[in-house]
């Protein structure tokens, strides 16, 4: 059994990865001649550059089929995963995923394409919500032709079959296996994980006494459903939850990287050199990711999305504002009879509209692509985290779902003003970040409970976002079983002794 959490890591976040390979299959398919005639609305031209391809209208419905397929997932993936566990909630998701992928690969019309997107979205929904809890609940606090389209379609099938063998090597999550009643489980994998093979070390066994503490609690009170998640006391959480996937739909990234290839058709960039220019896309994405991964924990979740959101907001007023001055209407055709592709810009103008699309992912892939996934599960105490978790994600699909049928007649009706209405929504999270969302980084999940039923604080708010602050230097004194070291840092926190609490209990008993 695998016990490094980077290892585990890797694994498990191919889940999530499913939608990355969705993403760039479909972008690079889109605008090939082979796609657009299999699929074209109404007769098929002798010429196949003269094919347009499915309408807008159903070009947002295929591509938006995959995430509302996705929210859907997301909300049973609450159910599955308590009944059957994170790690095999996990596992059903790749099998979902490789009936998807074949009935895709297959598709001979619209409808069959449709279908098939939307059990993959299933699959996806399910990995999205259940990767980042099964991650947050093992790692420690300081870390968390035809054939032109056919063969991606197809190929799509063989990470979801890695990730399905490469769990039969990973642990169970200990939380889950608590809450089963199977601690000598939840014992071992936390010696496994964090104890490097000692089941006595002062870290694993403070972690096996909150789990046990937090769980002993939850016991004592009625099965959770949605609706818990609706009271007073929890409100304030899910609503930052549902926000933070929310917003990261609204910054307009998914969407942008969907339709990238009519961007740089408008920017003038067109045949092999779109393909070229979008791959480039999608490697500055991954590249960009990379940095978060080491840092995040340093930084901190609320600095990261600030500037984040700052600066995306500036590229997308930056693109609008080089399209309206330098830009013109492509016709009804649009440029290379690809309507969605309506406004072009040519010289300079077209290079600088490139580079602000490139600097819009850069400053997405460190931000918001990764802390909109960690930061949810770390806001919620053990007994409801499967379902609020369920629910964020939920959105994040039902916005993704409802901006990818969105997109493609906007840029054909409303063309360089869809980058306005993006750039907004990016001045409106960067605002509802800074007064709402709190510091999470470097606490432990029980811990986080004290932030938001803080007696000092705003009544069912809890502390105030602004006031709260990193605490990876404390929890990592903690891994280490520096716990003297660890007391002063606490104190020099903010913490004090007649705290709460750490596992929230003794809080969150006397709101009920």
């Amino acid at each position: 059994m695998i016990g490094n959490i980077y290892a585990i890591a890797a694994v498990a976040i191919i889940g999530g990865g499913l939608f990355g390979f969705d993403i760039s299959s479909m972008s690079a398919i889109i605008s090939i001649p082979q796609y657009k005639c299999y699929f074209q609305s109404g007769p098929i031209p002798a010429d196949p550059s003269e094919c347009t391809g499915p309408e807008s209208s159903v070009q947002g419905g295929i591509t938006a089929a995959m995430p509302g397929g996705s929210w859907l997932g997301a909300l049973c993936s609450g159910f599955i995963s308590d009944i059957f566990g994170r790690k095999k909630a996990i596992m059903i998701g790749a099998v979902i995923w490789w009936i998807g992928s074949t009935i895709i690969c297959a598709s001979q019309n619209v409808p069959m394409l449709v279908v098939g997107r939307i059990i993959n979205g299933f699959c996806v929904g399910i990995c999205s919500a259940q990767v980042p809890v099964y991650i947050s609940e093992l790692a420690p606090p300081s870390k968390r032709g035809t054939a032109a389209f056919r063969v991606p379609w197809g190929l799509q099938m063989i990470p979801a079959i890695g990730l399905f063998c490469a769990m039969f090597f990973l642990p169970e999550s200990p939380r889950w296996l608590g809450r089963k009643d199977r601690w000598d489980e939840a014992h071992a994998v936390l010696t496994l994980v964090h104890g490097k093979g000692d089941s006595n070390s002062p870290f694993v066994l403070r972690e096996l006494e909150e789990i046990r503490e937090m769980i002993s609690f939850e016991k004592n009170n009625s099965d959770v459903t949605y609706l818990e998640l609706l009271k007073p006391h929890m409100i304030n959480r899910t609503h930052i939850g549902v926000f933070t996937q929310i917003w990261s739909q609204l910054t307009g990234m998914n969407v942008m990287m969907y339709y990238i290839t009519y961007v740089f058709l408008m920017a003038g960039v067109k045949g092999n050199a779109n393909l070229v220019a979008s791959s480039i896309q999608y490697v500055i994405n991954v590249v960009m990711t990379v940095p978060a991964l080491l840092y995040v924990d340093r930084w901190g979740r609320r600095p990261t999305l600030l500037v984040g959101s700052t600066l995306m907001m500036t590229w997308l007023f930056a693109n609008a504002g080089i399209l309206a001055s330098y830009g013109k209407w492509a016709g009804p055709d649009g440029v290379q009879n690809t309507k969605e592709a309506s406004w072009e810009v040519s010289g300079a103008p077209s290079k600088a509209v490139i580079a602000c699309s490139y600097l819009f992912v850069a400053s997405y892939a460190p931000t918001w692509g990764p802390v909109s996934w960690i930061y949810p599960p770390e806001l919620y105490p053990l007994r409801v985290r499967g379902k609020a978790v369920a629910l964020a994600t939920s959105a994040n699909w039902l916005f993704n779902f409802s901006l990818g049928y969105f997109v493609p007649p906007a840029f054909v009706n409303i063309k360089w003003q869809t980058y306005l209405v993006f750039g907004v929504f990016c001045l409106a999270m960067t605002v509802h970040t800074f007064f709402m969302f709190p510091e999470t980084a470097g606490k432990t999940l029980e811990e986080v409970v004290d932030i938001f039923e803080d007696p000092n604080g705003i009544k069912y708010v809890g502390t105030p976002a602004w006031k709260t602050h990193i605490s990876t230097k404390r929890t990592l004194l903690l891994e280490h079983n520096r716990f003297d070291e660890a007391g002063k840092a606490e104190k020099g926190a903010g913490f004090h002794e007649d705290s709460p609490d750490r596992s929230g209990s003794e809080t969150v008993e006397a709101k009920h």
